[in-house]
């Protein structure tokens, strides 16, 4: 993985509730000590010293942290992160952090007295940070890599599991399996997020009526939109649209 001339490391400590924004780049937010709730595209969580999370570009989100704290932010261009990778990320976000990972934040953290980055710790830091982030990402990403992206490109069509087998040329069972070991999900949970993911986006960009985009999504109708919305984000999709653009 080839890092952008413009991608950058910094360091950052948090505070109250920040408001929800967005960024142009991907940022990947990694612990060097202390903790952070997140809710990235309407999905929430905890990062602390054993999990990261990756920020797709113009993707939502909002922090707070209590108590002291201290994270290494990584800036990159989408561009920098393998195609395949970046599907997965989409919808599985949230980062286990190895040993590898974590002896690197170690040492550009202390290879930084101040909180500013030299630009030779950034020159050699960075590629081995992606590298070690996202390699075995790739090697696993690859049986499922074409059917994840032929479905975010036509999330609305009919997904059954025989269709998604298909696409893969592989057995119904075997795809299952692979979902549970590389994403820990199922395919039509999978498919669920990623078409929640997709609404929100919409939701919070566009004046679009709710029963359309619900059809354009894959769903029967908007009381069917609403039922998975609420599920997922505890919010119906008008509720979501008023606090998002606010």
């Amino acid at each position: 993985m080839t890092p952008n001339p413009s991608d950058s490391l910094s360091f950052r400590s948090y505070g109250a509730e920040g408001p929800v924004h967005s960024h142009d780049h991907a940022q990947i937010v990694l612990p060097v000590w202390g903790t952070l709730e997140i809710e990235v595209g309407g999905r929430g969580g905890c990062l602390d010293r054993s999990r990261a999370i990756f920020i797709a570009p113009g993707i939502r989100h909002t922090q707070a942290a209590e108590g002291a704290n201290r994270f290494l932010i990584l800036n990159c261009s989408i561009s920098s992160i393998p195609e395949e990778v970046v599907d997965r990320l989409a919808c599985h976000s949230f980062l286990n952090i190895s040993g590898a990972v974590r002896s690197l934040i170690q040492f550009i953290d202390l290879s930084t007295p101040e909180d500013e980055i030299s630009f030779s710790v950034v020159q050699h830091s960075l590629p081995l940070l992606l590298n070690t982030l996202f390699e075995a990402k790739v090697q696993r990403a690859s049986r499922l890599a074409v059917l994840l992206r032929r479905i975010e490109r036509s999330v609305g069509e009919d997904w059954p599991v025989s269709r998604m087998a298909q696409v893969s040329g592989l057995s119904a069972s075997r795809l299952h399996a692979l979902f549970q070991s590389e994403l820990q999900t199922t395919p039509q949970s999978w498919l669920s997020k990623v078409r929640l993911r997709q609404a929100g986006e919409v939701l919070a960009n566009s004046n679009l009526p709710i029963c359309q985009l619900a059809l354009q999504l894959g769903y029967s109708d908007q009381t069917a939109f609403t039922r998975a919305m609420r599920r997922m984000t505890q919010m119906t999709p008008a509720t979501y649209r008023r606090l998002h653009r606010q």
